[in-house]
């Protein structure tokens, strides 16, 4: 699934003619590059949620024809990415992981590799680095998620309350900080615990939500390049990022 119905408010005057979706690097739609590339590693089914602007975004899967898409239409309500999950769960399969991608994000995963990752007794995976941020998921050694944290303000979210008061792990261990990449792998079995959310949410607060009594963990790549193209100032970084991939 990749989550295209953002208003791309931080790469404005450009979104007020146009979804982020279909903002151009090197030539080519940002929706695009994300599909060829999920198309190579094998990928031959996808789902594209969509609300701003998203007539543009439908007849440019038309008009490119582009295979197997699938659209999520929230023209009526944007949901944010949990709830846009929960709308397109009919969508999916009931056995086979998810992979979340979000349409403003270029990076250099190996998708084959980081579908190997998810391990079948696992409720979600997340894919993290060392990249320096504001904020970060928590993992204990294992590498499963306890919370998130700000470190700017100190805030702490966990279901945890070990967690939320001190920070550290049940044993007063540091925990594992991470940056979250905004690609995971996402469990079907999942789509059960989020009837009790309301219809706009957050993935990231669902799964801090659940992780004390679900499988979710963190995968990390060392090596991994992430660029955020969410914002003007990245789209000349983006040009020469995406000849590298």
């Amino acid at each position: 699934m990749i989550f295209a119905a953002g208003l791309g408010t931080r790469l404005k005057p450009l979104t007020d003619t146009m979804p982020k979706a279909l903002v151009p690097v090197g030539g080519k739609p940002l929706l695009d590059i994300n599909l060829e590339r999920l198309q190579q590693a094998g990928y031959t089914r996808f789902v594209v949620n969509v609300h701003h602007f998203a007539e543009q975004i439908i007849n440019h899967i038309q008009e490119q024809d582009i295979p197997n898409v699938l659209i999520s239409d929230e023209r009526e309500q944007l949901l944010d990415t949990g709830g846009g999950l929960k709308k397109a769960q009919d969508f999916f399969c009931d056995d086979e992981p998810i992979l979340i991608h979000n349409v403003d994000i270029l990076d250099n995963v190996d998708y084959q590799w980081f579908a190997r990752q998810h391990q079948q007794d696992e409720d979600a995976v997340l894919l993290v680095s060392r990249r320096k941020t504001k904020r970060y998921l928590l993992f204990d050694n294992a590498m499963r998620l306890m919370g998130w944290k700000n470190v700017e303000t100190g805030e702490v979210k966990s279901p945890y309350e070990y967690v939320r008061r001190t920070g550290l792990s049940q044993h007063g261990e540091e925990l594992n900080m991470y940056a979250f990449s905004g690609i995971h792998s996402f469990s079907p079995r999942l789509f059960s615990l989020m009837d009790r959310f309301p219809a706009k949410f957050s993935i990231m607060d669902f799964y801090l939500s659940i992780c004390h009594r679900s499988r979710i963990f963190g995968c990390v790549k060392d090596d991994l390049q992430v660029l955020d193209v969410g914002k003007l100032d990245a789209l000349d970084k983006a040009e020469e990022f995406v000849k590298t991939i």
